[in-house]
């Protein structure tokens, strides 16, 4: 058995002075020692926990702890703690996008340079984590980036009926009413004005309380506070009457006994005009409440409307609303491509039409069998429908003469009908294009246009592409949604900005990274995660996969290898490998996957949160896929609670010693079952207690040592397990 490092006792005099595990300074032969003190005084003869790796048989093995880098960064005991027990360190969040990327997209690596710093200075090497993972994101900017085009509203603020009735119909759809108020239409040209229909609703006598005899309107958008409504009827009654008005979320459903306030009725017809500011006390309103039960007398109602205020705007005269544009002054290329034989590429700046900017030079250098074999493809959203009025705009010119058709594509490569916008003719000198087209049933669904260029061998310009569609009603916001291709040229320009600007800070220091982690679905592990069709989809979590699809690790892999140096590791990495022996088989062909498509994965990381109980012969065979994989294997985030999340402070002696009999059988199995050579590491998650506030099994005792400092028996466990290559 080992002795304590001298070193380390020195740098831990309080701890050792203060802890029963960790005071064999102590001199207990002087005084009768308790039994808890007896039960874990062998504890003191164990080593710091890093002594116990057998660097001979395996000299590039790490011994990895899941650290807080504030704390760390600190540089006092905490500091001392992780750099005297272990070789390497993993950030528990602060290395991961939503601590990274800022609202702007920009990145913050400020916490990351100082914690290389400060290992550099304790000799501890840092394990990269995570690249690319779902959890911990700046969704709110990954979205954003994502969101649709919002053209605001031109016409002005302008009311919106959300509910109106004449009454001329028999249909009750957004009315009702209560057993005391008698109901039936008045007799045609009895309406207001001496037109069309009214409704009569009667109460036949005086009620204890007005909304005793009750009429209700409902709408189908509720109510929220801020907004402006704004109620009109034409009313009436046998007798002169004066009646409230409530707010009920939906008719009998009460929230508030004032909402458009009292209205006056006569023998005559007046209309009633009532605007209101949504408060706190009618927010969620979707019903009109009108109490008639003060007196007893018939109602009459007629062209009741009530209306919300659009301050966006209202209608205005029909306009041509964006839906596409392309002048080349960028390399975004997310609306336009070409096929194999019309390479394209950028001319110089200043040859732009007008003499400006740059332009797009599709080069088709060989007369085709058919025109299509050459083509320019130019995106837009949404897809048009019948009856639509569309515009195509654009600057062109060739080095010969040359006149090309276009074709409608619903994406590119997906053809639906031979004539589109026409004929264009190009010349040798910049002219412009304009066509309008009216969607025809042929070019229902079309996003694309496709420009046919291989009748003529030649080079053709193309500047200030943009396809514009005629809305009739432009009052309100226009919103234009990205296509899935957009979408996707913008997270994979994400993921490149986020990767390059990580390596380009950590590359000197940090050359191991865990790339991608937990690609893999629980219920379908076969298969990856996905965010589509959740409705609790936490604030912090964005799945690349949506939008990059399942090559979006192999896109991950290569950016890391192309801004990373030459020899670092990469590892992917999942949890409840152990748990579900098919989520293990998943993410290895998931691995052969990602290798076939071309990128190169070198190690393959098993979290391991597990508990006492666990399957151990699950275990063993985990250990056995992974193994034959041929790949690196490391247990990336070890840690062992008591199981049904027992407390600290329900735990027994009985559990400590069966947790730390788990550690050390999950250690000696990963170095019988894993070749040396494969062996990169383990790295003990939390090496202390877990305090009961954290957002990591809060509460629970899973750590080496107790949240003081305390070695436990899972130390010795941990230790003896080290001790057994």
């Amino acid at each position: 058995m080992k002795y304590i490092n001298k070193i380390w006792s020195g740098a831990l005099t309080l701890l050792l002075v203060t802890s029963c595990a960790d005071d064999s300074l102590l001199d207990y032969d002087k005084v009768e020692k308790p039994q808890s003190i007896q039960t874990y005084e062998y504890l003191n003869e164990y080593d710091v926990l890093k002594s116990y790796v057998n660097r001979d048989a395996n000299p590039n093995f790490k011994l990895g702890v899941g650290v807080d880098v504030g704390a760390y960064n600190n540089t006092g005991y905490y500091y001392d703690f992780i750099s005297s027990n272990f070789d390497e360190m993993t950030a528990g969040w602060e290395m991961k996008h939503s601590a990274i990327v800022q609202e702007d997209g920009s990145l913050n690596t400020s916490r990351v340079t100082k914690f290389m710093d400060n290992a550099a200075v304790a000799g501890l090497t840092i394990y990269g984590h995570t690249l690319c993972w779902h959890a911990n994101q700046n969704a709110a900017y990954l979205n954003g980036l994502i969101a649709p085009t919002v053209i605001p509203g031109t016409g002005g603020p302008a009311w919106e009926p959300i509910a109106e009735q004449d009454f001329e119909a028999d249909e009750e759809s957004n009315y009702e009413y209560n057993t005391n108020a008698i109901v039936e239409f008045t007799a045609d040209g009895e309406g207001a004005e001496g037109t069309g229909r009214a409704i009569k609703v009667t109460n036949a006598e005086v009620r204890t309380n007005d909304w005793d005899c009750q009429f209700f309107v409902s709408f189908d958008e509720t109510m929220v506070e801020g907004e402006k409504y704004r109620l009109t009827m034409d009313v009436r009654s046998d007798d002169d009457a004066s009646f409230g008005t409530q707010a009920h979320s939906t008719p009998y459903n009460y929230l508030h006994w004032d909402f458009f306030g009292n209205i006056s009725s006569s023998s005559t017809w007046s209309t009633f005009v009532k605007e209101i500011t949504v408060g706190p006390n009618v927010n969620g309103t979707g019903a009109l409440a009108i109490n008639l039960g003060n007196t007893a007398t018939s109602y009459y109602f007629d062209n009741i409307r009530i209306e919300k205020l659009n301050e966006s705007g209202g209608p205005s005269e029909p306009s041509w609303v964006v839906q596409s544009v392309a002048d080349f002054e960028t390399d975004d290329a997310s609306n336009y491509q070409s096929n194999d034989n019309a390479p394209n590429s950028f001319t110089a700046d200043g040859t732009g039409a007008d003499g400006t900017g740059r332009a797009l030079m599709v080069t088709n250098d060989a007369v085709r069998d058919n025109d299509w074999n050459s083509q320019l493809f130019f995106t837009f959203s949404p897809t048009m429908e019948e009856g639509e009025k569309y515009k195509l705009s654009m600057e062109v010119k060739a080095d010969i003469n040359a006149s090309f058709g276009t074709q409608a594509h619903s994406t590119p490569g997906n053809y639906l009908h031979w004539n589109f916008f026409g004929t264009i003719d190009a010349t040798t000198e910049w002219t412009n294009y304009t066509k309008e087209f009216t969607v025809t049933a042929e070019a229902v669904g079309a996003g694309t246009i496709a420009f046919n260029l291989g009748n003529t061998a030649t080079n053709y310009y193309f500047d200030n592409i943009e396809v514009t569609k005629l809305v009739e009603d432009t009052g309100g916001d226009q919103i234009i949604e990205k296509t899935p291709e957009e979408k996707e040229a913008i997270i994979s320009n994400a993921m490149e900005t986020w990767i390059s600007g990580m390596m380009e800070v950590t590359k000197d220091y940090v050359k191991v990274w865990d790339v991608v982690n937990e690609p893999m679905d629980d219920g379908s592990p076969y298969n990856l995660k996905s965010g589509v069709g959740r409705t609790d989809m936490p604030a912090d979590h964005f799945y690349w996969q949506d939008y990059l699809g399942k090559d979006y690790a192999v896109k991950a892999f290569n950016l890391a290898r192309q801004y990373g140096n030459a020899d670092d590791i990469y590892f992917i990495n999942d949890y409840n490998l152990e748990w579900s022996i098919d989520k293990c088989k998943g993410l290895i062909q998931y691995v052969e996957y990602i290798e076939d498509q071309g990128a190169q994965v070198d190690g393959i990381g098993s979290q391991m949160h597990i508990s006492v109980g666990a399957d151990k012969e699950k275990i063993v065979e985990m250990f056995e896929l992974l193994a034959a994989t041929g790949k690196l294997i490391k247990i990336s985030e070890l840690d062992v609670g008591l199981g049904d999340g027992k407390q600290t402070s329900e735990a027994t002696e009985e559990d400590y010693m069966a947790q730390a009999e788990l550690y050390q059988f999950v250690i000696e199995q990963y170095f019988a079952k894993i070749p040396v050579s494969q062996q990169y590491g383990i790295t003990a998650w939390s090496p202390t207690d877990s305090p009961a506030e954290s957002s990591w099994r809060a509460g629970q005792p899973i750590g080496l040592w107790t949240e003081g400092y305390t070695r436990k028996h899972a130390y010795a466990g941990f230790a003896d397990g080290l001790n057994a290559q």
